[in-house]
């Protein structure tokens, strides 16, 4: 559940997160590029999680 969690929120952030600055820029919004820097920001996250931070208190 965390997954889909985590693919949800990073896709709606990061659409809302380009929508805001193309507009502040005054360039069109691109919602494919913005969608696809949502999911390779979750995947950045996915593994991250998993592998990258250890927990101390399992020791």
């Amino acid at each position: 559940m965390r997954y889909i969690w985590t693919l949800i929120w990073s896709f709606l952030l990061s659409n809302m997160a380009f929508y805001v600055l193309s507009s502040m820029q005054g360039g069109s919004y691109n919602f494919a590029l913005a969608s696809i820097i949502g999911v390779v920001f979750a995947l950045f996250v996915f593994v991250l999680g998993d592998a990258g931070i250890k927990d101390e208190t399992a020791e």
